[in-house]
């Protein structure tokens, strides 16, 4: 996973570079959540560009950086989401709730 911070927008960019399963999404969950608390962001944008591929865990994962991100007062965006996620998002109700932003 790549991580841009822009200190003058405040805005914190987790650029998901991998297939999200089990094993991956506790590994992108601990990096998200060291880079949220490091920076405390007021937006941050989660880029699924590179990702072909998710399971139920990579729900799991956003949500939880969903929750992460109000903790510190700030918000969580998608970009970048391919068909197939955004299906898979769609079925579990996650995108009635976190945007898809136009990144």
């Amino acid at each position: 996973m790549k991580v841009t911070y822009d200190n003058e927008n405040k805005l914190l960019k987790l650029q998901i570079t991998e297939e999200i399963d089990h094993c991956m999404a506790e590994k992108i969950r601990n990096k998200a959540d060291f880079e949220i608390q490091k920076y405390m962001p007021q937006k941050i944008v989660m880029d699924f560009g590179n990702v072909s591929f998710m399971d139920s865990a990579g729900i799991g994962m956003i949500l939880g950086r969903y929750k992460t991100a109000k903790l510190v007062g700030g918000t969580l965006n998608l970009s970048n989401i391919k068909p197939e996620i955004k299906k898979v998002l769609e079925m579990s109700g996650v995108l009635k709730i976190i945007p898809i932003t136009d990144d």
